[in-house]
This record gives structure tokens, C-alpha cells and sequence, in this order.
């Protein structure tokens, strides 16, 4: 995440945290696809690019060790004043200050989409350096056709073909395990790639 789109989250962290920072703004399959994902996941679960840190305590309450990074200092704040017993640190996903293979998951839900596409594959790398051997990996992203930017309601946003992002995230040495994208009335179309570390 550049400063820009750092210091655009930042102005509305607090409009954000309280419409979509709650486990009731998420959409139930999207809820049961991580949880189901995380139970599969070893070790520490990373939530890259956590926000106001709603999954990051949610995955902490079913009993997972979890570590939230975002690089916007409004919302780590949120989220530790929230939820004090949650580990959240600020970070970027190009620089998550995590050693090699230390993780056993890493959730990127929606954390990518404002990222250009040329920048995407080093933010993958660096899930791919912090990831352990067969490590999980999870990215949310907006579904498209074509890939495309639109304007977001907080700063530029991307959508994905399904294949693009399965090609990405395959390139930064990952093994694709699942895809799915799913169209709901009046919200944009989701897409989720599941993927494990190769190697």
C-alpha cells in the first residue's frame, strides 16, 4: 500500500471501521470460506492488510494465533483499542518485518485490491518468504472481466480476472488449490484464491 492510498484510508478509518469493521458486515459464505481455510492452516495465521482488525480478532477467538498488519496507523489503533488482547502491528505486505517461514497462513482479504498490478507480485513475494513450507495463502479480491481499475469509494481499486490472479499468484510460487467467485445483488463480484506455498 502506497501513502496515498495510506493516508486515503486513513482520513476514513474511523466511517470504515464502522460500516464494514464488524463480523455482521460480512457476507456469511465469505465467512465460513476463511474460517473453513484457517482451521486448515498451521502455526501462525498472518492478517495482511487487516484494516479495523474484525478477522484478525475473529480468527483470535476460535482459537488460532493471529497477527494483524496494516500499514495505516488509524486502523491498527482501532484495532487495538478494540479488541486490546489481539496482536496487531503496523506494517506494509511489501515489508511485513516477519521472519523467513515463520507463518503458517496468510489471509489477504481484499489487502491487494489498490495495489497496482505491477506491484502485486512483490507484496506475493513477500507472503511467499514469510510462509513456512506448504504454508496457506488466501486472497480476496473484486472480480472482473478484464483487468481494470474503478473507482473505489476510498481511493483507485482494481478488478481481477479469475485467471490473472491465478497466474500471479502462481508465478510468485504458489500451488493453487481453489478459485471461487461468486456474484451477489448490488455488491461488486468476489473472487478468492486459496493457494499453498510450493516448496
Amino acid at each position: 500500500m502506497d501513502d496515498r492510498v495510506a493516508r486515503a484510508y486513513g482520513g476514513r478509518a474511523q466511517e470504515y471501521a464502522a460500516v464494514l469493521g464488524s463480523m455482521q458486515a460480512v457476507h456469511p459464505a465469505d465467512r465460513t470460506h476463511v474460517e473453513q481455510w484457517a482451521a486448515g492452516c498451521h502455526g501462525v495465521v498472518v492478517d495482511a492488510g487487516c484494516g479495523p482488525g474484525h478477522w484478525t480478532a475473529h480468527l483470535t477467538g476460535l482459537g488460532h494465533r493471529v497477527v494483524g498488519l496494516d500499514a495505516v496507523p488509524e486502523f491498527v489503533a482501532i484495532a487495538r483499542r478494540t479488541a486490546p488482547d489481539v496482536e496487531v502491528r503496523r506494517a506494509t505486505l511489501e515489508s511485513t518485518g516477519l521472519p523467513p517461514g515463520s507463518v503458517g497462513g496468510v489471509l489477504s482479504w481484499y489487502s491487494l485490491v489498490h495495489h497496482e498490478p505491477e506491484a502485486v507480485p512483490v507484496a506475493l513475494a513477500e507472503f511467499h518468504r514469510v510462509l513456512d513450507a506448504g504454508g496457506g495463502l488466501l486472497v480476496g479480491a473484486f472480480a472482473g472481466a478484464v483487468l481494470e481499475p474503478f473507482d473505489h469509494a476510498v481511493t483507485t481499486a482494481w478488478r481481477w480476472p479469475a485467471e490473472r490472479l491465478v497466474a500471479a499468484v502462481e508465478d510468485a510460487g504458489f500451488t493453487v488449490v481453489d478459485v471461487r467467485e461468486r456474484e451477489d445483488e448490488g455488491v461488486r463480484p468476489h473472487l478468492a484464491v486459496s493457494a499453498l506455498r510450493s516448496g
